[in-house]
């Protein structure tokens, strides 16, 4: 394995990872959660992060009653 291959090779981990943590911001913000924040533990974590958002269960918003 040359210099060239492995730099290609990382360049692909790298896109793969960046891919996965977008999708993953977009599964939290469909939970409730934030989006940024799942981005930035996503890159570092990966699948694991993934599989803590599906194992999650949707944040309940909290409601503003103008009545009170």
């Amino acid at each position: 394995m040359n210099g060239t291959e492995i730099v290609t090779q990382g360049s692909q981990y790298a896109l793969g990872l960046g891919t996965l943590a977008l999708i993953n911001a977009g599964l939290a913000q469909s939970k409730n959660r934030s989006g940024l924040l799942w981005f930035f533990i996503s890159l570092p974590l990966g699948p694991i992060a993934t599989f803590f958002l599906v194992a999650m269960e949707k944040k309940q918003q909290l409601s503003h009653n103008k009545n009170c």
